[in-house]
């Protein structure tokens, strides 16, 4: 909204400083900013609001250590993030972008499905939440809006680049040898923008997946088919992997930041000609507008870790878990690195996978053995850690640091090809 409002002062009226508006950089920090002032001062409100209305956490006792001590702590925290991105997002984002809108459809769609979840669990005393096939039917209904968005909306195009040399034979006759020469070995970039599936796969020199090859299948083009399917697989999986995760003060709110921190890098790169075609990516136009909202988003994150850090007084709840990976994941596919994912969210898949892991083995054991055995000492991974005595604050850290050497791994994908 201020983008248009300062656009329209510096044209009309010349106001000094309106211009400043136009950089995308000055938006970016506003929005870091914003987005902390409104999650730890209105944080602090909401946290005595949900404790005045007793949203308390219900705690099973699983046996771990400084479990039952957080029973009662305030849940729903996931609102604080929620705020702290869409305030500065709508105040400093250009709104008539289609990334910016799927973005906070979204944010709002998942945010809501978590609500009802939370909701169901507080005030409905039933710890099992909404049902599992309703969250999918939320998840799927998502990733179908997506996917038919990125698929068949116009403004969804991505750069492609045509260097045409000129010959010696196309020089006239009147020009001297010098410029001849020149002229021979500049090389002429045309591009155009183009409708396309594809997508970025890392450590490859020819880097480049076009889903179309799969949805070709004889006289019939179900490409949209395949790729919409693909939309509704990632943002189901990370979805869930970023609400397993969190189990642990500030595991899923620092982790999901870093993960947020890394696609807005490649949001600036991806939306950049210069960067774009120096590290040999896709340049996606418009793409640069997300450096807003990545900004505004880890402005949210580490506003809620100053209620979330341990011990923490909020609990985000499914209304933010499964906001932050749905956002994770329309964030990736919309910049075309999706298939970057099980790396810069490793702690998700393994999370996700500590579980698959556990429930599979108990099964297959118990129906060969009589009796089920386990690999872990309790899944998800973290509680692993915490059965094992390792004091909750270092698990946390310990997994902020490795999902900062993933991120790292990731951003270096960019040259290794």
């Amino acid at each position: 909204m201020l983008y248009y409002l300062f656009n329209y002062l510096d044209l009309h009226f010349d106001l000094a400083g309106a211009g400043v508006f136009k950089y995308l950089s000055f938006r970016a920090v506003a929005a870091v900013i914003v987005s902390l002032i409104i999650t730890v001062l209105y944080g602090k409100q909401l946290i005595g609001y949900l404790r005045r209305k007793q949203v308390g956490e219900s705690i099973r006792d699983l046996g771990l250590e400084g479990q039952m001590a957080k029973k009662g702590t305030p849940t729903m925290g996931g609102f604080m993030i929620l705020l702290g991105l869409l305030v500065p997002t709508l105040l400093f984002a250009r709104l008539d972008n289609i990334y910016i809108i799927l973005l906070i459809v979204t944010a709002v769609w998942l945010g809501l499905l978590g609500f009802l979840d939370d909701y169901i669990k507080v005030f409905k005393k039933n710890k099992e939440g909404l049902k599992g096939v309703f969250k999918v039917v939320g998840q799927v209904g998502l990733g179908i809006i997506v996917g038919l968005t990125l698929y068949f909306h116009p403004g969804v195009k991505v750069r492609e680049y045509q260097n045409r040399t000129i010959k010696v034979e196309d020089v006239t006759r009147e020009e001297n040898f010098a410029k001849r020469l020149d002229r021979t070995i500049e090389e002429s970039f045309a591009y155009r923008d183009i409708k396309s599936t594809e997508t970025t796969i890392p450590f490859l020199r020819n880097n480049r997946l076009d889903y179309s090859m799969y949805g070709k299948i004889g006289n019939w083009d179900l490409t949209w088919l395949v790729y919409i399917g693909m939309v509704i697989l990632v943002i189901t999986a990370v979805s869930n992997g970023a609400n397993i995760t969190d189990g642990l003060d500030g595991l899923a709110g620092g982790v999901s930041g870093i993960i947020v921190f890394t696609l807005g890098i490649l949001a600036y790169v991806s939306g950049n000609t210069v960067f774009a075609q120096y590290l040999g990516i896709m340049y996606i136009p418009n793409s640069g507008e997300l450096v807003v909202f990545c900004a505004a988003l880890v402005g949210a994150c580490i506003g809620f870790l100053w209620y979330n850090a341990h011990p923490a007084q909020v609990f985000m709840g499914d209304t933010g878990s499964l906001a932050l990976g749905g956002i994770i994941a329309t964030l990736a596919l919309v910049l075309r690195k999706e298939l970057l994912l099980p790396l810069l969210c490793g702690i998700f898949v393994i999370e996700n996978l500590s579980v698959v892991m556990q429930v599979s083995y108990f099964k297959y054991t118990k129906k060969k053995y009589g009796q089920g055995r386990r690999i872990f000492r309790m899944s998800p991974l973290h509680h692993h850690y915490q059965k094992a005595n390792i004091p909750e604050p270092k698990i946390v850290t310990r997994f902020w640091i490795i999902g900062i050497a993933l991120a790292a791994i990731t951003l270096g994908t960019l040259k290794l090809q």
